[in-house]
C-alpha cells in the first residue's frame, strides 16, 4: 500500500502547484538544531511562502505571522526527524521510483512533466532542488510506514468480527438459495454416531457428492423431498439457525454440521443475488526446472529443455516422467511437476506471463526466471468465487488504517519527545 502518495499529493499539489522559494540571501541562519540536523531561516522562510501562496490561490485564511511560523517550524521538525529515521534504517529512492512520483504529481495537476517544471521555474524554484525535495518526502514517509507498521498487531478474530460486520450490512438486500439436509436425533439415539454420520456426508459433498442426492437419501428435514432446497431468502426471512450460520461464506460454500435442539444441520448455499461477488481464476500448471550451473551454461540448459520437449511430444516419456527425473524444483517434481491450483499473481513475472497466455495443453519455449530455467504446460483453468475472502481483505484493509493511523500519531509524538530539538534565539527572525 503506497501510503506515501495521499501524503505527498497532500502536501506538493495543491490546484495549481504552487512552491515559492526564497530570495537568495547573503548569510543563511540556523534556526532549529534537530539532533544531528538543522533547520535554516530560508527552509522556514520557503515554507511560509509556499503555504501563503497556496492559501492565496484557494482563498483559505491563515493564523497570526507568530503562530505560522511556530507551526510550520514544528511541521518542519517533524519531517526532519522522519528523513533522520529514513536515514537511519537505510531507505534510499532511487531515480526511477522518483520519476515515477514526479509523474503522478503531474498528473494530478493535470500537467505534462515540462508544465509542471516550468510551473516550478515561475516559482523562483530550480527543478533540481524540487526533484531532492520530493525524494526526501518520500523517503520520511516511507520510513514511518515501515515502522509503524512493526507497532500494528491484527487478531484474525478481529478481521472475521469486522467482516461479519460488513456482511450483515450487506445482506439487507443479498438473496440466498438454501439446501439443507437435517439429521434428526431422537430420544435415546446416539448423538456422536450421527454426529459422525453427519461429517462423513460432509466430506462426501465437499468431495463433489450431489447435495440434492444426499438430500434425498439422509435428510430428515422438512424439504427432504425437495432435495433440501429452501428458496431464495433473505437472512431476515430464514430459520434463526440457518441465519445464525450464514456469513460471508461463497456460493457453493457447505456449511456444517451444526446441533440444534432436533439434530445435526448441513447447509449448503446453492447460489447468492445482490451481492457483489469476487471471482479469480485458479491455473493449474506444470513445470520442469533446472538451474544454470559452472559447467552448463545458459544455452546449455535451453537445448536440454528442447531436448525434454521433444521426447515429450514424440511420447518416447510424458511430462510428469521427465519432471521427476530432471527437475530441480523438489516440491513440484514429487508431483510430476504440478504446481496445483493457484492464481497467477503468486509467481515471478516471467512465470506469471506464461500461465497467463499459454493455451491448455501447450508446452512453452524455455524462459528464464529468478530461479532458472523452465518449461511449462498449463492443465487447467477454473473460476473460483472468493467473495468471503474479498470481504475479509476488506475488512483487513479498514482495521489496518484505522491502527495505522492512531499508531502513526503515537510514532510521532514518541520521536518527537525523545529527540534533541534546540531553538536557536535570534532576535532578528521575530516577525
Amino acid at each position: 500500500m503506497k501510503f506515501w502518495k495521499q501524503s505527498l499529493l497532500a502536501v506538493l499539489a495543491a490546484s495549481q502547484f504552487g512552491l515559492a522559494s526564497a530570495q537568495p540571501v547573503a548569510l543563511d541562519k540556523i534556526n532549529v538544531i534537530v539532533n544531528g540536523g538543522v533547520i535554516l531561516e530560508s527552509d522556514i522562510d520557503t515554507s511560509i511562502k509556499t503555504l501563503k501562496a497556496n492559501a492565496k490561490k484557494s482563498g483559505q485564511g491563515l493564523p497570526t505571522a507568530d503562530v505560522l511560523r511556530q507551526q510550520v517550524t514544528e511541521k518542519l521538525i517533524i519531517d526532519t526527524l522522519q528523513q533522520q529515521e529514513a536515514e537511519r534504517i537505510g531507505i534510499r529512492i532511487d531515480d526511477n521510483r522518483l520519476n515515477e512520483a514526479i509523474e503522478e504529481i503531474a498528473k494530478n495537476n493535470n500537467q505534462t512533466i515540462e508544465q509542471l517544471s516550468d510551473s516550478i521555474a515561475a516559482e523562483g524554484l530550480e527543478y533540481s532542488e524540487f526533484r531532492e525535495q520530493v525524494r526526501k518526502e518520500i523517503a520520511a514517509t516511507e520510513a514511518r510506514n515501515a515502522l509503524v507498521r512493526r507497532r500494528i498487531n491484527i487478531l484474525p478474530a478481529e478481521v472475521d468480527n469486522l467482516a461479519n460486520i460488513l456482511a450483515q450490512e450487506t445482506n439487507a438486500t443479498v438473496q440466498y438459495k438454501i439446501g439443507h439436509i437435517q439429521l434428526r436425533v431422537n430420544d435415546g439415539d446416539d448423538a456422536s454416531a450421527i454426529e459422525q454420520q453427519a461429517k462423513e456426508i460432509v466430506a462426501k459433498l465437499n468431495n463433489g457428492s450431489d447435495f440434492a442426492t444426499m438430500a434425498y437419501t439422509y435428510s430428515k428435514g422438512p424439504k427432504a423431498l425437495q432435495g433440501g432446497d429452501w428458496g431464495w431468502m433473505r437472512k431476515e426471512e430464514m430459520p434463526t439457525i440457518f441465519a445464525d450460520q450464514v456469513g460471508v461464506q461463497n456460493k457453493g460454500s457447505i456449511i456444517g454440521p451444526f446441533r440444534s435442539g432436533v439434530g445435526f444441520h448441513i447447509l449448503k448455499i446453492e447460489d447468492v443475488k445482490g451481492l457483489e461477488t469476487v471471482a479469480v481464476t485458479e491455473v493449474n500448471a506444470r513445470h520442469i526446472l533446472i538451474r544454470p550451473t559452472v559447467i552448463l551454461s545458459d544455452d546449455g540448459v535451453q537445448k536440454e529443455l528442447n531436448e525434454i520437449i521433444a521426447r515429450i511430444q514424440s511420447g518416447e516419456a510424458t511430462f510428469g516422467e521427465l519432471a521427476r527425473q530432471y527437475s530441480q524444483d523438489p516440491g513440484s517434481a514429487a508431483q510430476n511437476g504440478e504446481l496445483g491450483y493457484q492464481t497467477s499473481d503468486l509467481y515471478v513475472p516471467e512465470f506469471k506471463h506464461q500461465v497467463d497466455t499459454l493455451p491448455e495443453g501447450k508446452i512453452s519455449q524455455p524462459f528464464k526466471t529468478v530461479h532458472g530455467w523452465h518449461i511449462v504446460e498449463v492443465l487447467d483453468r477454473r473460476q473460483v468465487d472468493r467473495t468471503d475472502s474479498a470481504m475479509k481483505n476488506k475488512a483487513y484493509r479498514i482495521l489496518f488504517n484505522r491502527k495505522f493511523n492512531e499508531e502513526a500519531s503515537a510514532w510521532l509524538q514518541e520521536l518527537r519527545a525523545s529527540a534533541f530539538v534546540e531553538m536557536i534565539k535570534d532576535n532578528e527572525n521575530d516577525s
